[in-house]
C-alpha cells in the first residue's frame, strides 16, 4: 500500500485568497479591524496558528482556545461565499495535470489518498468543494487535529492504517505540497516528500528545501506514478 497525502491550497486548488478574504472578515465581523490578517504570511501554517496570528493583529492580546473556535465559526460562516466568488471571477483553479493523477490514483487499489493540510477539517471541505476531488480523500489529517505540520501528518496515517486492506511502513507514506513548510512537516514525521511549484512558495526555495522529489506541476504522469513506486 502507498499512502499519498496532499496538501490543500497551492497544491489541490488556488483558491483566489478565499482563505484570507473569510479570515479578515471574520475578524472585522468579531473586533471591528479591517485587514487583520492581509499582511501576516499564512501559506503552509495550520489554522490553529493562523486564526492565533490573525487574533493577536486584531486585538494586540494573546489568543485563547475560546477565542480560537470563536474566529474559527465566524470564518467558516464567511468561506463559502468566498469560494463561490472566486469560482465566479475565474480565480479558483486546479493545477495543470491533477484531475488526470488523481483519477488514476483512485483507481489503484494498492493507494489510499489522504489529506495533510494545514486546513480545519470543515474548511478544507468547503475549499475543495468545486473541484470535485472530496470524493477521492476519505480520510486525512487536520488543522483541527494539530498546531504543528508534522504531528497532524502522523494523524493521517493512524487513520489510513484503519482503512488500508494491507499494512504499509512510513517508508510507503508520501506528502505533496507546495511549500517548504510541506516538506520539513513531511520529512520530521519520518515520510518521504514531492514538492510541487504549484502555489505560493518561491521555486529556489522550495528546491532548497530538499524534498525528495520536486516538479513543477502535475502533468508528467508517468513520473508522478514512478516517484510513488506504483
Amino acid at each position: 500500500m502507498k499512502v499519498l497525502l496532499f496538501d490543500i491550497d497551492g497544491t489541490l486548488i488556488r483558491g483566489g485568497g478565499a482563505g484570507r478574504k473569510a479570515l479578515n472578515r471574520a475578524a472585522y465581523e468579531l473586533y471591528g479591524k479591517r485587514n487583520a490578517c492581509s499582511e501576516l504570511s499564512l501559506a503552509g501554517r495550520t489554522d490553529l496558528y493562523n486564526f492565533g496570528k490573525a487574533h493577536r493583529a486584531a486585538t494586540g492580546r494573546k489568543p485563547t482556545r475560546a477565542a480560537v473556535e470563536r474566529l474559527h465559526r465566524a470564518y467558516l460562516k464567511f468561506l463559502p461565499r468566498y469560494v463561490k466568488s472566486a469560482l465566479r471571477r475565474g480565480t479558483y483553479r486546479v493545477p495543470p495535470g491533477l484531475r488526470t493523477l488523481l483519477r488514476r490514483l483512485s483507481r489503484d487499489r494498492r493507494v489510499l489518498l489522504g489529506l495533510g493540510t494545514g486546513n480545519m477539517e470543515k474548511g478544507a471541505r468547503i475549499k475543495l468543494g468545486p473541484s470535485g476531488f472530496n470524493a477521492h480523500f476519505r480520510f486525512g489529517g487536520y488543522g483541527s487535529d494539530a498546531f504543528h505540520r508534522h504531528a497532524l501528518l502522523k494523524k493521517a496515517v493512524v487513520r489510513a492504517k484503519k482503512l488500508s486492506p494491507a499494512p504499509f511502513t512510513e517508508k510507503d507514506v508520501y506528502v505533496v505540497g507546495d511549500t517548504p513548510f510541506d516538506v520539513v512537516a513531511g520529512k520530521k514525521a519520518g515520510y518521504k516528500t514531492v514538492a510541487v511549484g504549484t502555489g505560493y512558495a518561491d521555486w529556489d526555495e522550495l528546491a532548497a528545501s530538499q524534498p525528495d522529489h520536486l516538479a513543477k506541476d502535475f502533468r508528467n504522469t508517468k513520473i508522478w506514478l514512478d516517484w510513488f513506486q506504483l
